[in-house]
């Protein structure tokens, strides 16, 4: 019993209702290729295949309807990208208005190779030479100051103080 009701709380829900299933199994499948391929407006990352939005439902019963009377698919998807924008497609086309939706992957990895840079090359840095006082403080405290670097190659190293006095 546990089992069961375990499987069925965890299984996908579908959300396409037996009253809405079309009588013709190809046009059924069409109906759910189509459905599958357009965002539902109130949830946003489900179709609406999967989506139990009343919003959804209605795309559902509109694409279903469309396909009765014949449309193709792409006419049933240009009609509903015509009512809503191509936001409605959960792949939105290459063109001017959705250009920065799909070089934003791209534009976050160059900033983020270039952040790494950045960080990397300032830790490459050599540390600034310890002043006098600070060797002394360092002495009294009882612990050996690192070497200072030459003044011919302060500023090479890896900026781990591996800097040896020429």
């Amino acid at each position: 019993m546990s089992l069961a009701l375990s499987v069925a709380l965890l299984s996908p829900v579908l959300a396409v209702e037996p009253s809405e299933k079309l009588a013709d199994p190809k046009l059924e499948a069409r109906a759910r290729a189509i459905a599958s391929e357009l965002r539902c407006l109130v949830c946003q990352n489900q179709s609406i295949d999967d989506s139990d939005a009343p919003l959804a439902k209605d795309l559902r019963v509109i694409v279903r309807e469309r396909l009765k009377d014949g449309a193709s698919d792409a006419e049933v998807r240009d009609y509903v990208v015509a009512r809503y924008g191509d936001f409605v497609l959960l792949r939105p086309p290459v063109k001017r208005e959705t250009l920065l939706l799909w070089a934003a992957p791209a534009l976050a990895l160059i900033g983020g190779v270039w952040a790494i840079f950045a960080a990397t090359r300032r830790n490459r840095r050599a540390a600034p030479a310890l002043t006098a006082e600070e060797r002394a403080q360092l002495q009294a405290l009882g612990v050996e100051p690192p070497p200072s670097p030459s003044p011919a190659r302060a500023g090479e190293g890896s900026g781990r103080g591996d800097a040896q006095p020429s």
